[in-house]
């Protein structure tokens, strides 16, 4: 999650926004990863306590931060969205275009296998989630199709492969595997990238 203001973490209100100290940020920061630890293990109604104990931060830091339980839903997600979407720079500076894509894929599978307790409430139909699957286009369908790219333009991987088709295989693929076991996940996605580097063509 970027650095916001203090407006924008407020949710708003003020005309003029105010960085967050850093304080404030150590604080929000460790909200947020507690949050998704928390999450992982007991779902996301979980007692917001339970968050609070493992950020070391009180319950009134927790509801300035997020007054509602799925801000801190959003926040969450929001965040682990980013951190996938950069992901694909760092790969792409270590490995070839093929590999890099590759490595992303199975990046962006355990994802999809170790947030599946979010996907249940982004799912819910809470209009409170309604901006998140834009905003998950937004910032991961990109980067995909960079990578997508640079591995069709090095004759890595085949040419016929549309980004939207390869996110929603990967995610089929992932959240039918047994028991949340992500080795079974990442031996499945790895035959579907597998399938991505048979070129017809070149037969």
């Amino acid at each position: 999650m970027s650095k916001q203001t203090k407006t924008e973490s407020a949710g708003g209100g003020k005309s003029k926004a105010r960085p967050v100290r850093a304080d404030a940020q150590r604080n929000l920061d460790a909200l947020l990863n507690a949050a998704l630890e928390v999450f992982a293990t007991s779902g996301v109604d979980a007692p917001v306590r339970e968050i609070a104990a493992k950020a070391g931060v009180g319950m009134g830091t927790v509801y300035r931060h997020f007054p509602q339980r799925s801000d801190l839903i959003v926040a969450v997600f929001r965040q682990q969205v980013d951190a996938c979407a950069a992901a694909a720079d760092t790969l792409a500076a270590q490995h070839t275009p093929g590999d890099a894509l590759a490595c992303w894929i199975q990046r962006y599978a355990d994802f999809i296998v170790t947030k599946r307790g979010l996907a249940t409430a982004l799912h819910s139909g809470d209009p409170a989630y309604s901006t998140l699957p834009g905003y998950f286009d937004k910032q991961l369908k990109p980067q995909l199709q960079r990578l997508l790219d640079a591995a069709i333009a090095t004759g890595e991987v085949r040419k016929d492969v549309d980004p939207d088709d390869l996110l929603r295989a990967v995610g089929s693929l992932c959240m039918s595997a047994h028991d949340d076991r992500i080795d079974y996940a990442r031996r499945m996605v790895a035959l579907l990238v597998d399938g991505l580097r048979y070129n017809p063509d070149s037969r």
